[in-house]
């Protein structure tokens, strides 16, 4: 199936080329300054790869045709592929030599039809039918954070505050033949919020090639029409065989849970997301 180049995606690439434009000449005037700079850290970090994500994924729904309410797994019940590559970017910068902005954008697109030839209950009644189910579920996450380093030798400790943006995109449609007759029903869902993201870190360089890094960043938000919480944490290493470009490979750990009442459609969501990510960086 073709689909456009998603709109956040578009805003995440575009940011990252006015930041490195922006904040180019502010990176070269630093230079006189970066011997008292951690070597853990960069005036400017791109990182940009693929997430490797295996996922179990549990929502609530609704669709009477087929008197699914509750419950529903996409990996067991509708045969969801669990693991698939999706896109990932952060950018980096500090303004000073402790304190800067941090971005990070990430999305899990999914999609899957799936043909049922068994009893199914109907009406309160058990009746034999042939029925199709398809389910979509398209996650998007990007947070901005002012963070502030502390330490100057190899280790530094981060700590961050700002705003997380998160969007669900979700439905489930069936269309069952019963006795001869075809019934169809679908529920579906589009909501999004922000939230107040808190953002934990810690860098050590070994040597001007090789670091390590552990990530941890936490929403939650009460009340208003998409609530609940989202947590990651990651651990990584970085490679940096030239100057200015190296390699990354990081092993994430996600979890999402968030609720959201209507009258049509009861969302529960319920993911975990863990994987390896892999990276190309750039630093300046």
């Amino acid at each position: 199936m073709h689909t456009r180049p998603p709109r956040h995606a578009k805003l995440a690439a575009g940011l990252a080329i006015a930041s490195l434009a922006a904040f180019g000449a502010a990176a070269h005037a630093q230079d006189s300054n970066k011997k008292s700079q951690s070597r853990a850290l960069d005036n400017i970090s791109l990182w940009v790869g693929g997430y490797y994500t295996n996922n179990d994924t549990t929502i609530g729904a609704k669709t009477g045709v087929l008197n699914t309410s509750g419950d529903v797994n996409l990996e067991d019940d509708l045969d969801f592929k669990k693991k698939k590559v999706e896109p990932r970017v952060r950018l980096d910068f500090l303004i000073g030599e402790h304190q800067g902005f941090t971005f990070d954008y990430y999305q899990v697109d999914r999609s899957h039809s799936k043909n049922l030839s068994e009893q199914i209950n109907f009406l309160g009644q058990p009746i034999d039918a042939t029925a199709r189910v398809k389910g979509d579920l398209k996650f998007t996450f990007g947070s901005a954070a002012y963070k502030w380093w502390f330490g100057t030798g190899d280790d530094v400790f981060g700590l961050g505050l700002g705003a997380a943006y998160y969007k669900v995109d979700a439905s489930i449609f069936g269309t069952a033949n019963v006795n001869g007759e075809t019934f169809s029903e679908g529920s579906s869902t589009d909501a999004n919020a922000w939230a107040p993201n808190l953002q934990l870190g810690w860098r050590h360089a070994f040597n001007d090639e090789w670091r390590m890094y552990v990530n941890a960043n936490g929403v939650k938000k009460n009340g208003g029409k998409l609530n609940g919480h989202i947590w990651d944490a990651a651990v990584g290493v970085e490679w940096f065989p030239w100057q200015n470009v190296g390699f990354g490979a990081e092993y994430a750990y996600t979890r999402i849970k968030l609720n959201q009442d209507k009258r049509n459609y009861d969302l529960n969501l319920d993911m975990k997301v863990h994987g390896p990510t892999a990276y190309v960086r750039f630093r300046f």
